[in-house]
């Protein structure tokens, strides 16, 4: 069984990525505390001088404290449509009122600017392309020849995307990477495909039962930062996600805040956290191994058996995931390696916000709130400031100032860009990129589609086409060798 133990061998060059979800505890604690005293609409004089004893206790920053009450109010008001009063506010120890920023015009101004340089530059630049086309016309040169079947291979890549079932073209692909690359591991994960979909002839059978692992892979290495961009889909686009990931952290505060007001949080029995280096389960040993591979620290472990489904986010501070009744019983380590891995990628930053805001509705609401917060005079319609805004207000107090200086520099790329994104898109090429993450550790289509079955059902064999497409692509086979699996 040792080669199914979720363990890395020895030498193994662990990284952790620093892109996912950062949270001070002593910032979590005095939220918990906050919460409970402006839950009946009051703060009295005694609560505030117990606030205080416990800020100073924790050695909270100030400001920080004020931006975290300040919006701690605003996600009151906007649930229950008044603001908490502190009573004898003149004599309390600490005061709520925060700074008015600075006049938008000056935001403004700057963007302006910022543009005028942006086409100047351009003018600039297209008139020095002139001058030297005039200068110096450009002669025929000698033409490096393609590499031998490379346009054949781009061309079949092509098809499969547009078709990823048929046969034909994985077979005429099969052939081009061992004809014109020599390459082994292509050529194995071509012939995986093909034996998946149960149409490999006994020539790509038995190169696939050749490079079959009789195990779990054994990285060398983490996905690096380099290694992700090889993992998410070509359609998530990636400011967007970098755009959701500087008020992430916010969001989850004030979810978990009115969770707690509406005495809807879900409590985990503290009997049933996990330690995953410890663990003799298997399914939370594999938070361990996945997290290591895919460089992201797991979250909280709890393994509730009385929990039906797999595995579910639970909001807190930090978050928890809860490992229900069909991850701890049933799965093949390559089911659970696909299930974590898929999991674990909602983890980074750019992607938790689909954990919090699954609704296309809600992700645009907090989108909108981001760009409000990097240009308060965005325009927008009546109706969609009446909802976008006191988002905006609740989230920006949580934000540090390096913080908010990204969210303008996204801002600005973003108008740069067009100013466009397209949510929907987003939303689903998020979910493609978390399965790729489960792919590239189960290193087992069958394990996928048995997870994708017992989620979706009927679906399952739609939401497997991506990941064919991935596993005959460019990106899966050059991530597979940084990583240190790709056969040989």
């Amino acid at each position: 069984m040792e080669k199914f133990a979720f363990e890395h061998e020895r030498g193994f060059a662990r990284e952790t990525s620093a892109d996912g979800l950062a949270f001070g505890k002593y910032q979590a604690h005095y939220e918990e505390l906050f919460a409970e005293v402006i839950e009946d609409g009051v703060i009295t004089p005694e609560e505030r001088a117990r606030l205080n004893r416990a800020a100073h206790a924790m050695g909270l920053d100030p400001l920080n404290l004020r931006r975290l009450e300040e919006a701690l109010h605003a996600a009151y008001e906007a649930r229950r449509g008044v603001r908490a009063r502190e009573i004898d506010e003149e004599q309390a120890s600490a005061s709520l009122t925060i700074a008015a920023r600075a006049p938008n015009d000056i935001e403004v101004a700057q963007l302006r600017a910022r543009v005028a340089q942006l086409e100047a530059k351009v003018v600039d630049l297209t008139r020095q392309l002139e001058k030297e086309r005039a200068r110096a016309p450009v002669e025929p040169g000698p033409v490096t020849p393609a590499m031998p079947g490379a346009e054949a291979i781009e061309e079949l890549q092509r098809s499969l995307r547009a078709n990823p079932r048929d046969v034909a073209t994985l077979r005429a692909l099969f052939r081009a990477y061992g004809d014109s690359e020599g390459d082994f591991d292509r050529q194995w994960l071509v012939a995986h495909v093909l034996h998946f979909l149960g149409a490999a002839e006994e020539s790509e059978r038995r190169l696939y039962l050749q490079g079959r692992i009789d195990g779990l892979i054994k990285p060398t290495c983490s996905v690096s930062r380099d290694g992700w961009k090889l993992l998410f889909h070509p359609d998530e686009e990636l400011l967007t996600g970098q755009i959701f990931g500087v008020i992430v952290s916010a969001v989850l505060l004030g979810r978990v805040s009115t969770l707690r007001q509406e005495r809807a949080l879900v409590l985990l029995d503290p009997a049933q956290k996990q330690d995953a280096t410890m663990s003799t389960l298997q399914a939370v040993r594999c938070f361990s191994w996945a997290g290591a591979v895919l460089g992201i620290a797991p979250p909280p472990l709890y393994a509730d058996p009385e929990y039906p489904e797999t595995l579910e986010m639970v909001p807190g501070l930090p978050p928890s995931t809860r490992l229900g009744q069909a991850a701890l019983a049933g799965r093949s380590p390559f089911e659970l390696a696909f299930l974590v891995g898929r999991h674990l990628s909602f983890y980074r930053e750019e992607h938790f916000i689909r954990l919090l805001a699954p609704s296309i509705v809600d992700l645009e609401n907090l989108f909108l709130a981001a760009l409000v917060i990097a240009n308060a005079s965005l325009p927008l319609s009546a109706e969609v400031r009446a909802r976008v805004d006191p988002l905006a207000r609740a989230i920006e107090p949580l934000l540090e100032t390096a913080a908010v200086d990204r969210l303008r520099g996204h801002y600005l790329r973003f108008v740069e860009e067009g100013g466009r994104t397209n949510l929907q898109r987003w939303s689903n090429a998020a979910e493609q990129t978390a399965a790729r993450a489960g792919f590239l550790l189960a290193n087992d289509l069958s394990a996928a589609k048995s997870i994708f079955e017992l989620e979706h059902g009927a679906t399952a064999d739609a939401k497997m086409d991506d990941l064919i497409v991935f596993a005959t692509g460019d990106r899966c086979a050059k991530l597979r060798r940084q990583i240190g699996i790709a056969l040989s």
